[in-house]
């Protein structure tokens, strides 16, 4: 058989694609291999979010570029976020390249590997997604199966590329993501992912728009309407024991609908990812975020009184073009009252396409985007360490998701249904399994715990 290395980076979505690739790939006799150098096709499947993503991809197919010489037969392949950006130029930045895969043109992959097997050189970025098909999918070995319901946005953030390269919002047809959840779980994963860029927006453009369904919502045999609250209680209702959890929200989508289901269902965890983005209201005006501080707070606050040990997360940019001093501490303050346990942070980084890109005589200055980005990091740890202190002396459920030998001790470590990874001594390897667990110790990234 021939052998496939595909390098991923970036998000969820991401991985899910490569997985998909995978699958596909198996039908044109690839098998997968985790060294490169003895591959006979070589796919990057890239990230655009942050230039050091786009830039890191450039790296890696500049070396693959040197292969090439060496060996002609060797095919590469430029996928992903900077490939439906980038297009064409691609072809003259990286002429040894044989294929430019879009994120919109995933599933035409069979169709396009015939192509490149005969010779050709072929640019597949057409913003029409192609028609997706039930294929096999080749999933990373691991408790966690994550499966994408919902691609693309409608919301176009100031600072965000991901409207250009995923396209607009558009859902999955609900009855391959049951078969895909019942393979996953057949397959042995006990927790189910559901994976948007605005989770909350599925069910929309299921059909055509009209003045009286202007979102294109369709409904079931019972008229009920399909939506994520929809979708969650199809999958629960599915026999076994497993979790399932979805991101990412958008803040202002949350409905009671959603809240309710994820108190009524036994298999959906206590977790909401909603990112703020920054915590002063005129921050978040400039990046086209349809919510100001007091509306992010009171969503937080109103899920927070109907779930106990609710976590929630969130997202955080430094360095916005004109943020000043005042409102970078804003965000600190934010961070602090809103009590999230854990946020992702990064610096503003510029995107091509994008309103803010342009605002260059607002730049922040890179020292001082960095000097922030630290303060942001040191402030993120503080939270999350006051948030882990909660739960000691709790018992809790853990999924197990790996074993190992840390500093000459054997542990296992998983995660708590609203999130939490704890480590916990043991000897035996029972990834996959439940177990009860008594919260004894909190560190900053972790709970340490003990079977009960």
């Amino acid at each position: 058989m021939k052998k496939v290395y595909i390098e991923t980076m970036g998000c969820q979505m991401n991985k899910s694609d490569a997985e998909r690739m995978f699958g596909m790939l198996e039908h044109f006799d690839y098998e997968q291999t985790e060294n490169p150098k003895e591959a006979d096709l070589l796919i990057i499947n890239t990230c655009s979010v942050r230039q050091l993503s786009e830039d890191k991809a450039y790296s890696a197919i500049g070396v693959w570029g040197k292969w090439k010489k060496t060996n002609p037969n060797l095919k590469i392949i430029f996928a992903g976020c900077v490939a439906q950006q980038k297009g064409k130029e691609l072809f003259r930045r990286a002429p040894y390249v044989d294929l430019v895969l879009g994120t919109q043109r995933l599933y035409e992959l069979p169709e396009l590997i015939k192509k490149i097997e005969n010779g050709e050189r072929v640019v597949s970025v057409d913003e029409i997604p192609y028609e997706e098909s039930d294929i096999k999918i080749n999933r990373v070995k691991s408790v966690n199966a994550w499966i994408p319901i919902m691609e693309g946005c409608n919301n176009f953030c100031s600072y965000c590329i991901v409207p250009y390269t995923r396209g607009r919002e558009r859902s999955r047809k609900p009855e391959l993501i049951l078969n895909e959840v019942k393979k996953a779980l057949k397959e042995g994963f006990k927790e189910i992912t559901l994976l948007g860029q605005n989770v909350d927006s599925y069910g929309k453009w299921l059909c055509e728009k009209t003045e009286e369904n202007p979102y294109g919502y369709t409904k079931d045999e019972n008229g009920n309407i399909i939506n994520l609250a929809w979708l969650l209680r199809k999958i629960n209702s599915i026999e076994g024991k497993f979790r399932i959890r979805f991101v990412t929200s958008y803040p202002t989508d949350i409905t009671d609908e959603l809240i309710d289901t994820v108190i009524e269902l036994d298999k959906v965890c206590e977790y909401f990812h909603i990112p703020m983005q920054h915590g002063d209201d005129y921050v978040l005006k400039r990046m086209n975020r349809k919510y100001n501080y007091a509306t992010y707070k009171k969503i937080c606050d109103h899920i927070r009184s109907r779930i106990p040990d609710v976590t929630i997360t969130s997202d955080f940019i430094a360095g916005f073009p004109g943020e000043t001093e005042e409102q970078f501490q804003n965000m600190l303050k934010a961070m602090s009252e809103l009590e999230l346990d854990y946020s992702n942070t990064a610096a503003y980084s510029p995107r091509e396409k994008t309103v803010a890109a342009k605002w260059v005589d607002e730049y922040i200055d890179e020292d001082v985007k960095t000097e922030r980005l630290a303060r942001l990091n040191e402030h993120n740890r503080e939270c999350c360490l006051k948030s882990n202190q909660k739960f000691v002396g709790k018992e809790m459920e853990v999924l197990v998701e790996k074993h190992e030998i840390h500093n000459g001790k054997s542990i296992i470590s998983g995660r708590t249904r609203n999130n939490k990874i704890v480590h916990i001594p043991y000897e035996k390897d029972i990834t996959g399994e439940f177990v009860n667990v008594k919260i004894i110790k909190a560190r900053t990234w972790y709970l340490n715990g003990e079977l009960i």
